[in-house]
C-alpha cells in the first residue's frame, strides 16, 4: 500500500491559508481530475471492502465529496449506496443529527428508509477532520438499525482529533494516508 499511498499523496493540492489564514487545506479535486489517478484512488478502496470479511450491503456517502467516492466504490462492490445529506436537500421523510462545529453546528440527514436494520454499512467522507459529520453519519445509521462496520476517507488529519475521537467511540477506522504534522 506504501506505493499506492505515496502515489495517491503526489496527487493531493496543499492550499495554504484557506479558508483562513494558517489552515493547509488539503484538496483531493487532483485526485479525480485524473482518470487514471481516481482508479487507483477507488481500487485502493474496492479492494479492501471485496474481502469477505469486509463486505457491506450499503455504501454510505457524507455530503458532498462522500458522495463522490461512495457512489462509485458502491458501483464496483455490487451494492447499493446511500447519501447522507445536510439538512434540508432530502424530499422524503428523514431523520437527522446534529453535530457541534468550531463556531456552530450543523445537522445532516437521512431517508427514514435509506438503510434496514442490520444492514452492514460502510460510512465514507473524502476526509477526516474533527470527526463531527461522520460521528453524525453513523448516528443517523444506528438510529435506522444498521451496523456501521466501518468509516473510511481518503485524508486523515490526525492533529484536528476526528479520527482518535471516532476510534474512541468504537468506530473502526480505514484511510489511505494522512497528515500528521505537515
Amino acid at each position: 500500500m506504501s506505493s499506492t499511498t505515496d502515489f495517491l499523496r503526489a496527487h493531493i493540492r496543499t492550499v495554504p491559508d484557506w479558508p483562513a489564514p494558517g489552515v493547509q487545506f488539503r484538496d483531493i479535486t487532483p485526485l479525480l481530475q485524473d482518470p487514471a489517478v481516481f482508479r487507483v484512488l477507488i481500487d485502493a478502496f474496492v479492494q479492501r471492502y471485496r474481502e469477505a470479511a469486509m463486505r457491506v450491503d450499503v455504501v454510505a456517502g457524507l455530503d458532498a465529496r462522500g458522495f463522490i467516492l461512495g457512489s462509485v466504490v458502491a458501483y464496483q462492490l455490487g451494492v447499493g449506496f446511500v447519501p447522507i445529506r445536510k439538512k434540508g436537500k432530502l424530499p422524503f421523510t428523514t431523520v437527522e443529527e446534529t453535530y457541534e462545529l468550531e463556531y456552530g453546528s450543523a445537522t445532516v440527514e437521512l431517508h427514514t428508509d435509506a438503510v434496514k436494520g442490520g444492514d452492514r454499512v460502510l460510512l465514507m467522507d473524502d476526509l477526516i477532520a474533527t470527526g463531527g459529520t461522520m460521528m453524525a453519519g453513523k448516528k443517523l445509521l444506528e438510529k435506522l438499525g444498521a451496523h456501521v462496520t466501518e468509516g473510511a476517507a481518503i485524508v486523515d488529519l490526525p492533529e484536528l482529533g476526528g479520527s482518535a475521537r471516532l476510534r474512541a467511540s468504537g468506530m473502526p477506522l480505514f484511510t489511505l494516508l494522512d497528515f500528521a504534522g505537515q
